[in-house]
């Protein structure tokens, strides 16, 4: 059943992109794996103050109060650490086991398939599809492979 609530991409307005960078023939490109459209102008602002963010972070080094307490090396650009981040969404218990599981699981590029998560966390298959549908419209995880094989999303 299609969702009419959702707003649609449409020719010449932004959308926000999430891929991976690949290379094919010595060429570089986008692989995208969500492509949503942009709702709120602020979202537009919010990127070019992250781009600036991570630019002057790789040409310049963390800035000096970040330095001064932290570990550098375990600071991220944007000033995250390795701790939860908090702007992490919302999620039901069995999604939070399903992402942590995807997330710190070695892995290729494959991603993992419902059977060996739903076996390694003695889970039903069923409950681990409805927690991957949650995962996938949260844009944390995206399908590789297969409509059942998966792997997480990194921004």
């Amino acid at each position: 059943m299609e969702d009419h609530t959702k707003a649609k991409l449409v020719e010449n307005a932004y959308c926000r992109v999430w891929g991976r960078l690949k290379a094919f023939n010595n060429k570089r490109h986008v692989g995208a794996h969500v492509i949503r459209p942009i709702t709120d102008y602020n979202e537009i602002n919010y990127h070019l103050l992250e781009a600036t963010a991570i630019h002057l972070f790789f040409t310049r080094g963390p800035p000096p109060s970040a330095v001064s307490g932290q570990n550098s090396a375990n600071m991220a650009p944007g000033g995250a650490t390795g701790a939860t981040d908090s702007r992490e969404p919302s999620m039901s218990p069995m999604a939070r086991r399903v992402y942590k599981y995807l997330k710190e699981s070695p892995q290729s590029n494959e991603g993992l398939h419902v059977q060996m998560i739903a076996s390694a966390l003695h889970a039903e298959v069923g409950a681990v599809y409805k927690a991957a549908d949650e995962l996938l419209g949260l844009s944390l995880i995206f399908t590789t492979v297969d409509e059942n094989t998966w792997a997480i999303l990194d921004y």
